[in-house]
C-alpha cells in the first residue's frame, strides 16, 4: 500500500460503505448441520459455491452422517462430486474427516478453531467460516474474493491468505471479523470480479487505488 495511505483508515472506510450493502453473514453454502457445512466448505475449493450447492444434496442423501460418508466407497463419493473439481483429493479429504468426526469426536464437529485444522482437508478459511457460523465464534475468512479484492485496495499482496488475515487482524475488532469478511467477500463475488470489475458500479471506487488500472 501507498505511504500516504494508513491500511486501518482505509479499510474501516470501505468498510462503511459495504458493510450496509452486504449485510448477511450467512454462508451462501447450503447446509443443514456444522458437518455439512464443513463438507461444502472443503467442496468449495477452487468451485463456485452455486456447484457444490447442485451437488451436497445427493452427496448427503447418499451419506447423511459423518459415520456413513466415513465408512463410503471412495469411488462412489468421488464420482457423485466430480463437478466440484479436484475430486480425488476432495473425496479422501472428506471421507477421512468424516471418519475422525464420527470415531474422535462422537459425530460433533469440534468448536476449537485448533482441532478443526487439525481435520483432513481443513485450512484456515475453511476453519474460520465454521467457527464463526457454527459456533458464533470470530472468524476471518480469507477467499479468493476477499484475497483479490483487498490486494486491488492495497491490502494484502493477492498471494498469501495468511498474510492478508494477519493484517485484516491487526486491523479489525475482532467483533468485525465475520460481517467485514462477507462484505469483502459479496463484494468481491459480485462487484469485483476477477476477470471484468464493474468499477462504475463500485460504491468504494473513490477509495480504490486500482480502479484507474
Amino acid at each position: 500500500m501507498s505511504d500516504q495511505i494508513d491500511p486501518a483508515k482505509h479499510l474501516q472506510q470501505v468498510l462503511v460503505q459495504l458493510l450496509p450493502l452486504w449485510p448477511d453473514t450467512s454462508p451462501q453454502l447450503h447446509y443443514q448441520n456444522c458437518w455439512q457445512l464443513l463438507v461444502a466448505v472443503v467442496l468449495s475449493a477452487q468451485c463456485t459455491d452455486d456447484q457444490v450447492n447442485k451437488v451436497s444434496p445427493q452427496l448427503f442423501a447418499c451419506w447423511p452422517t459423518p459415520a456413513d460418508l466415513g465408512s463410503a466407497d471412495f469411488d462412489q463419493v468421488a464420482t457423485v462430486i466430480h463437478s466440484t473439481g479436484f475430486f480425488r483429493n476432495k473425496a479422501a479429504n472428506i471421507i477421512a474427516l468424516s471418519r475422525q468426526i464420527a470415531d474422535q469426536y462422537g459425530g460433533q464437529v469440534p468448536e476449537q478453531l485448533s482441532t478443526l485444522l487439525s481435520l483432513p482437508g481443513v485450512g484456515r478459511k475453511t476453519a474460520n467460516l465454521v467457527v464463526s457460523a457454527c459456533f458464533d465464534q470470530p472468524g476471518i475468512i480469507v477467499d479468493t474474493h476477499v484475497l483479490r479484492i483487498c490486494y486491488r485496495l492495497g491490502l494484502g499482496d493477492g498471494k498469501q491468505a495468511d498474510r492478508t488475515e494477519r493484517l485484516l487482524a491487526d486491523i479489525l475488532e475482532p467483533a468485525q471479523y465475520t460481517a467485514a469478511s462477507h462484505a469483502l467477500n459479496r463484494h468481491g463475488k459480485f462487484v469485483c470480479l476477477a476477470r471484468k470489475p464493474t468499477c462504475n458500479a463500485c460504491v468504494i471506487r473513490l477509495l480504490c487505488p486500482s480502479v484507474q488500472a
